[in-house]
């Protein structure tokens, strides 16, 4: 859901087209303790909200209740994905965000929503996974900049923060194969494809 970048190519084709144009937009949390609650959308570069549609689908396959799931949304941009993870139990959601009008948003949500298990700082993804104690988290929630290079190094970091049998969900402008994930210590779980938008739920194979 993310980052405030130009957007670029496929990046700026994933885009949903309700969310260009206009100042203010919208989009709701739909399932858990929040479910319809809405979060603003401010109008910003490259902020590619997750859809409802792929939002539902990745909880599906994570079974839709995290209780006791420790989980971070590493790029977090509107939080929704950080937030639908707290809606549906889990106990400890961090999120991290460069851009200082999205984490005062972040920290407004929380405030609203008293999410006490949503944990919000400003700063780079990559650095708050590395904070994070190896093995230590059953979810970890990547939507990278579309025309970055942070693709590898997040997915990296990611590995090493995720417990074994633990998941890594993904959205990339492009297909992961496990062929390229294997090096990285992942395997691909499920895969989905909404537009331009390729969204995976990866797994650290167990020991």
């Amino acid at each position: 859901m993310k980052k405030p970048t130009a957007p670029s190519g496929s990046a700026a084709l994933a885009r949903p087209r309700h969310l260009q144009g206009s100042p203010a937009h919208e989009i709701r949390i739909i399932g858990g303790q929040w479910k319809r609650t809405r979060l603003k959308v401010p109008d910003r570069p490259g902020l590619r909200p997750t859809p409802d549609r792929v939002r539902e689908t990745l909880f599906n396959w994570l079974g839709q209740d995290l209780t006791g799931w420790r989980c971070i949304d590493a790029f977090a941009g509107t939080g929704v994905l950080g937030f639908e993870a707290a809606s549906r139990g889990a106990t400890w959601v961090a999120m991290a965000e460069t851009d200082a009008a999205l984490v005062a948003q972040l920290q407004a949500t929380r405030t609203r929503l008293d999410a006490a298990a949503v944990h919000i700082q400003r700063g780079d993804g990559l650095m708050a996974m590395a904070r994070v104690a190896p093995g230590s988290l059953e979810l970890v929630l990547l939507d990278p900049p579309f025309d970055s290079n942070l693709f590898d190094k997040a997915l990296a970091a990611a590995a090493l923060a995720v417990a074994p049998g633990g998941f890594v969900y993904l959205e990339a402008p492009q297909a992961w194969t496990d062929e390229r994930l294997q090096p990285l210590g992942l395997a691909l779980h499920r895969h989905l494809k909404a537009g331009a938008v390729h969204a995976h739920l990866l797994v650290k194979p167990a020991a």
